[in-house]
């Protein structure tokens, strides 16, 4: 929170504010406060262990639970106290004033959320209640819906004024938030159909299904990060084949996201194509060095060897079953819409979405990077290159949906290259990735 630009921090104030008049005025005569007690401290306990999600920066409090619980057993105004349990989180490394936004956060959901299960007609649990659809299900979910929608608008809010995150990048992200915000909301209607039958116990019951969630989402999560580490290895092995080539695996898995975001791909393809981005090369292992490293023309023999390296990589990681589509693309990426590419020859609309995504990424990065051979060209003169090459290396739809988002979100090339002093670097001479320097084949022309 601190360093925030004067707007976030007026927005956190204002929501801080919000929620103070909101309980300052609300009245509490039909609070039942032994039930808002015990559900404050089911609050505090399953907010200090928030489950984690395959989001950057993003966990799910498990106190979701409590607070819907109390949507239904406390009414507006006890919802709105309820969520003021946020202030004393049971997380640490805490700031104060994000404690405070917090509480107030939890606090504007769960007064929206009990209005709304009131003006939907949402009765108050009771042992005999029967009409469990109309009286209590169907004003519950829009409840629990305001509830999440709510919550993470007012984080959304914060986040964008603080720039900690753009429009396109935020919606991607709050869709799977909203997911887990969604699941851990139910489990408030079971606190709450339980309580009229066994009182507080319901809390302590449920405490065991959540925390198994818990740990079912952190084994997904584990899962996420061992195959970031995975990839992260394999670039790292290719990438020592050139010192050169240091962070061109990611920068062109940043270049894929960019254009599958700017044509509308799903979230699933998105996240698909940024692992094929990273692991578009990982078939240069199979390569000699000695081949990517030499100076003068290559024999056909050489030049067949790098042709391969597509299918080399597709050798090196089919059997990673979370790879999916992204096959397809380390396997094509060297394909020309004219047919002239390798390994297979494919044209236009033969070659796979993602490769054709691919193979403008990795053009532009690779000029715009600096190589043993000559300097990193300018992004002016990367762009014309990409233009020239429309219709005929490249699909003219990526090629406009890559400047679009370049024109938006800009492009930061890599830094010029420092070589160690206390090393023999061995780098490479020819580029099979750059359109505007042909590999050079002994008795042949120039091919790229």
């Amino acid at each position: 929170m601190r360093g925030l630009p004067l707007a976030a921090w007026a927005y956190v104030c204002g929501v801080v504010a919000l929620a103070a008049a909101v309980i300052a005025t609300s009245s509490f005569a039909g609070v039942d406060w032994t039930k808002l007690a015990v559900l404050a401290l089911l609050f505090l306990i399953c907010d200090s262990a928030p489950a984690r999600l395959n989001v950057e920066r993003a966990r799910v409090s498990l106190s979701f639970a409590a607070s819907l619980a109390g949507v239904v057993l406390l009414g507006p105004a006890g919802a709105a106290l309820l969520g003021l349990s946020a202030l004393v989180t049971g997380q640490r490394f805490f700031a104060p004033e994000k404690r405070a936004f917090n509480g107030a956060q939890f606090a504007l959901s769960g007064f929206c959320a009990g209005t709304v299960f009131d003006l939907l007609g949402g009765d108050r649990f009771h042992p005999e209640q029967t009409r469990w659809v109309e009286n209590v299900i169907g004003p519950f979910l829009g409840a629990l819906v305001t509830f999440v929608l709510v919550n993470l608008l007012l984080m959304a809010g914060v986040l964008l004024l603080s720039r900690q995150a753009d429009p396109r990048e935020l919606l991607h992200e709050s869709g799977q938030l909203a997911v887990g915000c969604l699941g851990y909301g139910m489990v408030g209607l079971l606190i709450a159909g339980l309580w009229p039958r066994i009182g507080a116990f319901a809390a302590v019951l449920v405490l065991l299904p959540l925390f198994i969630a818990r740990w079912a989402m952190d084994q997904a999560y584990g899962q996420q990060q061992a195959h970031a580490a995975t990839l992260a290895a394999l670039c790292q092995a290719v990438e020592t084949k050139d010192y050169y080539t240091r962070g061109h695996s990611e920068r062109v898995s940043r270049g894929s996201v960019m254009i599958a975001q700017e044509i509308g791909m799903r979230a699933d393809r998105v996240e698909a194509i940024r692992y094929a981005g990273m692991l578009h090369d990982v078939g240069k292992l199979g390569v000699p060095t000695k081949v990517l490293q030499k100076s003068g023309s290559l024999t056909e023999e050489e030049f067949a060897a790098i042709q391969l390296h597509p299918m080399r990589g597709l050798e090196i990681v089919r059997e990673i079953g979370f790879l999916d589509e992204a096959l397809a693309g380390i396997m094509h990426h060297h394909e020309k819409v004219n047919g002239r590419g390798y390994p297979m020859g494919l044209a236009g609309d033969e070659i796979p979405e993602f490769a054709r995504v691919i193979s403008v990424a990795d053009a532009f990065d690779s000029m715009t990077s600096t190589r043993s051979y000559r300097a990193a060209r300018t992004v002016g003169e990367a762009v014309a290159e990409l233009r020239r090459g429309m219709g005929d290396h490249f699909d003219p739809p990526m090629v406009e949906a890559f400047l679009r988002a370049l024109d938006r979100d800009g492009w930061e090339p890599p830094r010029p290259v420092v070589l160690p002093d206390d090393d023999v670097v061995e780098t490479t001479q020819q580029d099979h990735d750059d359109p505007s320097a042909p590999l050079r084949v002994a008795g042949d022309e120039a091919r790229r």
